[in-house]
């Protein structure tokens, strides 16, 4: 059971029309321009998306979230997250959407993909050497993906590995000036990425600690120090996160929305959503079809 389709953005409708295309790239301008440089919320799944502002501003929602970036701002888009952006008239940029098991395979089937990018992002305060290359990365990557030369998919597919290490490393030194970094911030990405993965299957903590090498209560209060949220809080986070997501944007019943996240009994699902945020799904659901902001 999915949910509507009318939300999700399927990789054959960004690609371009190239048949060997692992890959699509295009200038924020394209979208910009066709939808007067607002593009309304929707959601990628099974695609990561990497987008560069070198000018301009852009403001939006990652995941209900507001945020508000001048160029240059590097933004990444995880399978998943509902996101939605007005762009500035003059703005100018670029955005790389590849598949994500694309992107597994170019890093070596290793956790760097769910530990460095698997939750969306925006990284802003780049500092003049890395704008430079960041935007020399993606203006490669369009040359490429706009000519015919011979190997022009092992090019993308190249441009893209160092585009995806380019995020990770800028990632890497936002959080570790955000909140500093150590071996209980790498514990809290790994709890992060597991539950990524497993949210849905509603496995107890206990399971997750054992995966990770550590006791449940050690891996809650290095949560609560990290993050400033128990384990427990985090995984139900997650999963309400994913619950308003399917209430708010698609045209799924409360039972249907209950059934795929997992729930035997959409009552119990309806008295767990209402307790963790203050109204029932069906509340909750009117509330953000009649505009209210604060309905998250």
């Amino acid at each position: 059971m999915t949910a509507s389709p009318l939300l999700l953005v399927p990789f054959r409708e960004v690609r371009h029309d190239e048949p060997d295309d692992c890959l699509h790239y295009e200038s924020v301008a394209v979208r910009g321009t066709e939808m007067d440089w607002t593009i309304p919320a929707h959601r990628h799944e099974g695609l990561h998306q990497f987008q560069f502002l070198a000018h301009g501003s852009v403001r939006g929602t990652i995941d209900g979230q507001d945020f508000e970036a001048q160029a240059p701002v590097m933004l990444l888009l995880a399978p998943g997250s509902v996101h939605g952006f007005t762009y500035t008239p003059d703005a100018v940029g670029h955005q790389v959407t590849l598949p994500t098991a694309t992107l597994r395979q170019l890093l070596g089937g290793s956790n760097l993909v769910d530990d460095g990018l698997g939750t969306s992002c925006v990284l802003p305060r780049l500092e003049a050497g890395d704008e430079a290359a960041c935007a020399s990365l993606f203006e490669q990557v369009a040359r490429e993906f706009r000519a015919r030369h011979p190997g022009r998919v092992h090019a993308l597919l190249a441009c893209a590995t160092l585009l995806a290490v380019q995020y990770l490393r800028r990632r890497g030194e936002h959080f570790k000036r955000e909140r500093g970094q150590g071996d209980r911030d790498a514990l809290v990405r790994r709890y992060l990425a597991l539950v990524e993965q497993q949210y849905r299957e509603h496995r107890p903590l206990s399971v997750y600690a054992q995966a990770l090498g550590v006791t449940p209560d050690h891996l809650s209060r290095t949560c609560r120090h990290v993050a400033r949220q128990s384990a427990l809080q985090i995984l139900h986070e997650r999963l309400m996160l994913e619950a308003r997501r399917l209430l708010a944007y698609s045209s799924l019943s409360v039972a249907q929305v209950a059934q795929q996240l997992g729930y035997d009994d959409a009552a119990y699902f309806s008295k767990f959503f209402s307790r963790a945020v203050g109204h029932t799904p069906s509340e909750y659901r009117a509330l953000v079809a009649s505009g209210v902001r604060g309905a998250r």
